[in-house]
Parts: C-alpha cells; structure tokens; sequence
C-alpha cells in the first residue's frame, strides 16, 4: 500500500480542558438527525474541536474526552476519523459504553461509498473479517479458560518461591545471587503476559475482577500503575506503528524508526542523536534500561500527575516486598544491584518479544486503512509451539491478538487458520518468522533504518 502522499491530519492532542459541567454533552441531543459527509466531519479533527465516527453514528467528543476511563488521549487520537473497529475491538460490554455515548450523539454519517470516503479501506476484506470474528465467537473463542490463566500465576509464585528459597537456604554469594535475579526477571516477565490478560479483560466476564487481578498482576506482582498501562497499551492496539500516535515507538531523538520517518528526519537534519549507529548503541540503552530506567520514570510521574493514589498504594506494596524479603539477604547497595539486574533480566525480554512483532514492520504517518490492513501491514507472527507459546505469552500471535484484542490468548491457536484462510482470499500474506529471526530483525530494522536516515542526512 502506498501511503507517502498520506497527510497526517491530526493536531496536538496532549491539552484540553476538563472543567466543563457534566450536562454539556446533553445539549448534542438537540442536533440528532442531521446528516455529516466526511468532508465535514474530518474538519474537526483538534483536540478542541473534535468530532469521532462510531458505527456510522457521528459523536462531537471535545468535552467528553477527559471523562473518557481510558483516557482522552484514546478518543482525540480518532479526531475527524472512523473509530468504529477499534471501539468494536476494544470494548467487551458494547451495551453499556454504547448508553453512555448517546448524550455526544450529533448525527449521522452520510453514506459516501467507502471507494470515495475512505480510499484506503477495503470492505469486502473488512466484511469478511466481521464473519470470522462472528464465527469465533459462536465457538466460545471468547470464553475464558479460568483454570489456565490460575495454572499461569501459580507457576509465577512458584518461580518467586524458589528464588527465595534458593537465596535463604544458599545466601547471597554471587551465584545464588545471579540464579535468583534470573529467577525473578522471568516471574516478572510472565508476569508481564499474565496481567496483559486482565488488561485486556480477556480472563472474567465481570470487569470489576479483570480490574482486581489487574491491580495484582501489574500493580503488585509488577510495581507499575495500571492505569499508566491502559492508557498506553490501548494507545497502542488503536494506532499501532502510527507516528506520533503509537506510544511504542515514540523513540524518536534516541532512535528513529520507519523508512518513512528516517528518510524525512534525515533530510531535514532533525534529531540530536547519531542515527547512523542506532543499531549499535540500541544493545546498551535500549533493552537495558526499558524497564529499569524509563518505564519506572514514565509510570511514576503520570501517576502523581493524574492523581492515581490507589494505583501507588499497589505500587509501594512490591516494593516493599521486595525489601521485606531480600535486605536481610543483603545491604541497601547489593539490593539496589540485584533490583537493577532483574529488572535488566525482564527488560531484555520484553523489549525484544514486544519489538518483534512490530518494529520491523510499516511504520507511517496515519493512513486510516481498514482494521485488517493496519493489523497486516504493521504485525506479524512468530511460530508457535510450547517454549514459544510460554516465552512470548502467545503474543508470537501478534496479528490474531491484534486482530481480537478481547480474545483469551489460549484461543489464538484456533484462531490462527481463519485468519490466515482470511489474509489469503484477500491477496494478503499473514508473516510467519521464526523466534531466532524475529528478534534478530529488531536490530536488523534498526540497521535498515540508519542507513536510510545517513543517506537522506548526506544527500547520497
């Protein structure tokens, strides 16, 4: 798909004001029954004029956005666009969010035929994917397997359990130092895949005990605000590898990433890094200090920024559990040491299991292509199997996942051929690599993308 002619039509989305009175949004009712064509509707398009498409039902969302649960970054992200397939995705109890939407409501969107309205859509595909998605659905592809995700977070405790009896009963010398950082980076990490599941709501139909285990998982087991994840996870599932949108790879002034990007930075000579080593220097400031460095800082900061207190009491509880368990081990120093190394442990593991799929893929300026097409063009999979099923969480099925965000991870597996029999009647080709590959392509990209920016900075 050729996307370079693609304007990116959305402006700053990072300030707006949330001091309205809550019955603003009731004076929308009076305008129901007027019809918008895309033309207008892409005219309000700001943070301070924003209108969204939903079902074909046009929404003017500029003073509900901070009221928004998950965020009003979310919702302004599809300012003067259709958001139809990510709310679709994203929201398991359409029911409810659909009642609270109608005070936006303004009218409705007039039928331009998707070849006009939307030339990057493709219907019949989008069509078709609504079948498969009915299809799982009808198959209990959506239902939890309860007894999975307990077996999941046993096998947690018992990884923590064994490195503090390995600690207890052998000391703190440098071997038992070295297993048990080991032993705690890979709790940490599926950990990790364990509370993405809750964030998801992928685990209990009641959304109160997803939130609960999410706390758990996350905020406790994890020591990070789950509120911070929502918003950038969701984010992320809503404009994957989309430039200035995707917080995933907002890297730019210490890499840059995509051919798009490269080539525009470097011909403007933009950036304060030297781009042409990325792939070099990635492999000290990148997977290393992710999670240790500026994560920790990340979540922090937009937790006391926004307020979120239940979030840091949960927060505060890993950490000291952590200090409960492990000083008497050892001092304030060794400690601090052996927090850095498995967090370095989980941080590498992460970095290259979430870059994989995405990284080496499209990377542009927003296209507003259908939900398959973005999904293809900006993911891809890693093959499956026990290890790799465990080491990546079963997010080696990234395009199933993306495809289904809702969707228990277990059930990806079967997912996996009606999406590919999918991808195959519509001319798309859903990517296979294998795990040594995948992670091999991050740097590979990295490298790819260098090359273009110094070629573009010099003029060659």
């Amino acid at each position: 798909m050729q996307t370079e002619e693609i304007r990116q039509p959305h402006a700053d989305i990072t300030s707006s004001s949330s001091s309205d009175e809550e019955d603003d949004g009731l004076k929308t009712l009076g305008k129901a029954g007027k019809q918008f064509d895309w033309n207008e509707i892409a005219k309000h398009n700001t943070d301070k004029d924003a209108w969204v498409v939903v079902e074909n039902k046009v929404y003017e969302v500029t003073k509900w956005a901070p009221r928004h649960p998950g965020g009003k970054d979310i919702v302004l992200t599809f300012a003067g666009q259709d958001a139809t397939e990510a709310f679709l995705a994203l929201h398991p109890d359409l029911p409810m969010v659909r009642k609270y939407m109608t005070p936006w409501y303004i009218g409705e969107l007039i039928d331009e035929g998707d070849e006009k309205s939307k030339p990057h859509f493709n219907k019949a595909l989008l069509d078709d994917f609504h079948k498969v998605k009915e299809q799982l659905q009808k198959a209990g592809m959506y239902k939890a397997n309860k007894w999975f995700f307990f077996g999941m977070l046993l096998h947690i405790w018992a990884i923590e359990a064994l490195s503090y009896w390995i600690m207890y009963t052998y000391g703190a010398g440098w071997i038992p130092f070295l297993v048990c950082a080991f032993l705690l980076g890979s709790a940490q990490m599926q950990a990790g895949w364990l509370q993405h599941d809750f964030g998801h709501e992928s685990v209990f139909e009641n959304s109160k005990w997803n939130r609960w285990m999410h706390y758990l998982t996350l905020s406790h087991m994890k020591g990070a605000s789950k509120d911070w994840w929502n918003w950038r996870h969701f984010m992320h599932h809503s404009k994957p590898n989309i430039i200035h949108k995707d917080p995933d790879i907002r890297m730019i002034y210490i890499f840059v990433v995509g051919k798009r990007l490269a080539q525009l930075w470097g011909k403007k000579k933009l950036g304060i890094m030297p781009y042409s080593l990325q792939h070099y220097y990635w492999h000290f400031i990148g997977p290393p200090l992710l999670i240790p460095i500026y994560f920790q800082y990340e979540h922090l900061t937009w937790a006391f920024k926004n307020k979120r207190w239940v979030d840091l009491f949960w927060v505060s509880t890993f950490y000291v559990k952590h200090i409960v368990l492990y000083l008497p081990f050892m001092g304030w120093g060794n400690l601090l040491m052996f927090y850095l190394l498995f967090r370095m442990v989980e941080s590498h593991w992460f970095v290259y299991v979430t870059q994989m799929n995405h990284l080496p893929k499209h990377i542009d300026f927003d296209y507003q292509a259908d939900w398959p097409t973005i999904q293809n063009l900006t993911t891809c999979n890693v093959e499956g199997g026990t290890f790799n099923n465990w080491f990546t969480g079963h997010l080696n099925y990234q395009v199933e996942h993306h495809l289904f965000p809702t969707m228990p991870r277990h059930n990806y597996p079967q997912a996996h051929e009606l999406v590919k029999s999918l991808f195959k009647k519509h001319g798309l080709q859903l990517e296979i690599k294998t795990l040594p590959r995948a992670i091999y392509d991050v740097v590979g990209c990295l490298k790819e993308y260098s090359d273009i920016w110094y070629k573009a900075y010099y003029h060659i």
